[in-house]
């Protein structure tokens, strides 16, 4: 060890284990986990197969200077998290968060249903920008172990989190100022029409007075203020204190015509998150008819009895496989979620038919997507808009016959309301032609909505009352679970230390394997 202190070591760690497991990384001490380069191989944490089921073999050789290892810079100080689609991001750190910032990937996957690649990615990505670090368990399990304030690292360091609140609010407010815009040119179509209406009226009376009438509707500007009082920058906040107060008149009108978007937005990201946390609570082992209740399948039939291929993008997304059981039952298992740092959310393996009620009484036993709404308006408000629609419509019509009669060219107003009357025909005709349209297809959507919703109730309802077949089935899965928690008294490497502080760890380690292999 005196020769130590002046010359060079570099560690290359092997450790043999059955299955083998991709290399960590391994960063200077207290650094970020930073992204490897070809140069540094020897300095990674290999892990490789062997003939034994345990077998380590810790070499330590001379190769490089002592002390505090150099700091590796990410390729033009990239932030890595900023690669990310912001919705990945958000998800994994959300389920970090839950997890108390120690989790493994099967962890991340299944609280916020995402592919076990994107988890790992993520993963990767706000360790490298957030100083976390990585530990290694004595069955070669990869964790990643973030600091309290990581948030707070990150938004340090990433300028795009920082700008996306404001784009999202940019958003929110064109979004309101289109939807206010549209029920302003209600008020304005009808105020156009009918005032120039009154105009071709009055200009059939005498020369004088006819010239008197058009140079006060020419020189006339009409400007509703009391129009704009809806213009609040803040409206969305308001809107969301104050939900339940109904919307205004000129909210309404756009709700009409257009409706108020899908009621099932997100409705992908709640399947794979309630359908990962349901398998990662059963001990990673699931028959299909567990997780039908939150797919698109068909009600259930002879026919559809023995058909579990809608299973198959359950296993793409969460790398799981089909397994038999002594009896000829399929399971499939998901190994990665069946590995977690967290105890929370510990499965019952004796739950079946009443229990699986109990167990679940708080969440959702199947996923329901919700019905299309023609409008949120209310009743009053709809008749309102549809009585001035109807009027302005109606002044459209009158207001092109008169223009058709008229024989002079006409000037100010008239002539200002005859060059936009093809708007105004628009307009008009769409303001009934797009809601009565959306009507007959939201008939259709919700139609397709309540059969599919039947067909999962009727999915769950099975689990509620399984018969012996089902409920064998049932227990079996249960039987195969194997939910394991990593503890922190099983983690025998850690990026967090420098090489040095784990030599004694290390060298203990490979005592206590070299006795277990000789056994």
């Amino acid at each position: 060890m005196a020769a130590a202190t002046t010359a060079s070591i570099s560690l290359s760690l092997h450790l043999r284990l059955r299955p083998p497991l991709p290399p960590p990384r391994r960063p200077a001490r207290h650094a970020a986990f930073l992204l490897p380069t070809p140069s540094l191989l020897p300095q990674r944490l290999h892990l490789a197969p062997c003939r034994p089921t345990w077998c380590p073999d810790v070499r330590v050789r001379a190769g490089s200077s002592i002390g505090a290892l150099p700091a590796l810079a990410r390729p033009g100080g990239a932030v890595e998290t900023d690669r990310l689609p912001s919705d990945v991001r958000d998800r994994a750190m959300e389920a970090v968060d839950h997890f108390g910032g120690r989790v493994t990937i099967g962890d991340v996957a299944s609280r916020a249903g995402l592919q076990l690649a994107q988890a790992e990615r993520a993963l990767q990505a706000l360790a490298a920008d957030t100083e976390g670090f990585l530990e290694v368990s004595e069955d070669g399990e990869v964790l990643y172990v973030f600091p309290k304030d990581y948030r707070t690292k990150l938004a340090g360091k990433s300028f795009r989190m920082r700008v996306e609140p404001l784009v999202d609010k940019a958003k929110e407010v064109g979004a309101y100022l289109v939807r206010v815009s549209f029920g302003t040119a209600l008020i304005a179509s009808i105020v156009l029409v009918y005032t120039t209406i009154i105009a071709i009226l009055s200009s059939s009376s005498d020369e004088d007075s006819r010239g008197r009438r058009r140079r006060s509707y020419g020189s006339t500007i009409i400007i509703p203020t009391d129009m704009f009082w809806y213009l609040d920058a803040d409206y969305y906040r308001r809107r969301r204190v104050e939900k339940e107060n109904g919307m205004n008149f000129i909210e309404s009108v756009f709700s009409f015509v257009f409706g108020d978007g899908d009621p099932n937005d997100g409705l992908e990201e709640k399947r794979w998150k309630m359908i990962g946390q349901y398998i990662s609570s059963n001990g990673g082992v699931v028959t299909a008819e567990e997780v039908a209740p939150f797919l698109d399948v068909p009600p259930p039939s002879e026919e559809s009895k023995d058909d579990e291929s809608f299973i198959l993008p359950v296993l793409l997304r969460f790398q799981g496989h089909p397994e038999v059981d002594e009896q000829g039952n399929i399971m499939y298992r998901f190994p990665s979620l069946q590995r977690t740092a967290s105890s929370k959310s510990g499965g019952s393996r004796e739950y079946v038919g009443t229990k699986w009620s109990a167990m679940f009484g708080g969440v959702e036993k199947y996923l329901e997507e919700k019905p299309w709404k023609f409008s949120k308006a209310n009743a009053s408000e709809k008749a309102m808009v549809a009585g001035l629609g109807g009027l302005n419509l109606f002044g459209v019509i009158i207001l092109g016959n008169l223009l058709k009669q008229m024989t002079v060219t006409p000037g100010g107003l008239i002539s200002f309301a005859a060059q936009l009357y093809p708007l105004l025909q628009i307009y008009a005709g769409s303001f009934f032609a797009i809601p009565l349209f959306r009507w007959f297809l939201l008939r259709k959507t919700n139609s397709d909505i309540k059969k599919r919703n039947k067909a999962r109730e009727q999915r769950a309802q099975e689990l509620l009352s399984p018969d012996s077949s089902l409920r064998r089935k049932l227990l079996s899965a249960r039987d195969m679970a194997q939910r394991k928690v990593i503890t922190p008294e099983e983690i025998v490497y850690t990026t967090e230390k420098d090489i040095l502080e784990q030599d004694y760890e290390v060298k203990e380690w490979e005592r206590r394997f070299k006795e277990l292999e000789s056994d």
